[in-house]
């Protein structure tokens, strides 16, 4: 992989933990992991160490699916 993926994730892009859309993409230095909101936040610390780019669409569930969609379980 080279350079920074900047395209906008798709619904067809999926979780690399449970499945479920793909909010966040992770670039590292070997290749790049897709999560959804929850693994995402779940997953930070761990991978903020070593990615070297997070490309982040999380404002999007508040966009699409209002206040709610954010809340933590």
């Amino acid at each position: 992989m080279t350079g920074t993926t900047t395209e906008p994730l798709t619904a067809a892009d999926r979780c690399d933990r449970c499945g479920a859309q793909a909010y966040v993409r992770v670039v590292l230095p070997v290749g790049e992991l897709l999560f959804c909101a929850h693994h995402a936040r779940e997953h930070a610390p761990k991978f903020e160490a070593v990615a070297t780019h997070v490309h982040d669409e999380t404002q999007r569930l508040l966009e699409e699916h209002g206040a709610g969609a954010g809340a933590a379980r």
